[in-house]
């Protein structure tokens, strides 16, 4: 199916106009949307907790409308996660380097950011960095073609620098996000 970038706008907007249950969840939406607009002056947190319970809202009533079909969704997103944690792909591999390049710029730049939670990234991307120059330099010189599966998945350095880079990320990730709430407990309740 080949549209242009005007053919699938159009695609949209029929379908928008297409049936009741399709305007109604556009009307609500515009509506949520120039609610919260209108309150970026105000700063009403009612409103606010009311907009955060809408999209509660929305959530748990397609949950429970399509319930069969978000099992599967679930089911086959849990398969792509464990299919990439034991086979992993060299392309999100290297999107992983792109988003810890992006985040080593944020750290440098932040000064807000306290010194201990600047240690760890550093620690975290220089791991990270490291395993990746190896994975690097290891299918250079074995001369292994990373568009090649087969060849990949051959070599358990290669697969075990990308596996254990994979798990370092997840292990940032939890710290970062354990600190980020351990630190905004904190402060509220100081």
């Amino acid at each position: 199916m080949n549209l242009s970038l005007f053919g699938k706008f159009e695609t949209i907007f029929k379908y928008i106009f297409s049936s009741f249950l399709s305007i109604e969840m556009f009307i609500l939406s515009l509506l949520l949307f120039l609610i919260l607009i209108i309150n970026l002056k105000r700063n009403n947190h009612l409103v606010q907790m009311i907009a955060i319970g809408i999209y509660i809202g929305f959530v748990i009533g397609i949950l429970i409308s399509y319930s069969n079909y978000v099992k599967t969704c679930v089911d086959s997103f849990v398969k792509a996660i464990m299919n990439y944690i034991y086979f992993p792909s060299t392309i999100v591999y290297f999107f992983i380097i792109i988003f810890v390049t992006g985040l080593i710029l944020y750290t440098l730049f932040n000064k807000q950011m306290t010194v201990f939670k600047k240690i760890i990234n550093y620690l975290f991307f220089s791991i990270l960095y490291f395993f990746f120059m190896s994975f690097i330099a290891l299918a250079a010189y074995d001369s292994v073609d990373l568009v090649d599966i087969s060849k990949l998945y051959q070599n358990e350095t290669i697969l075990s620098l990308v596996q254990i880079s994979n798990f370092i990320l997840v292990l940032w990730i939890l710290f970062t996000g354990f600190y980020h709430l351990f630190r905004y407990f904190k402060k509220k309740y100081d």
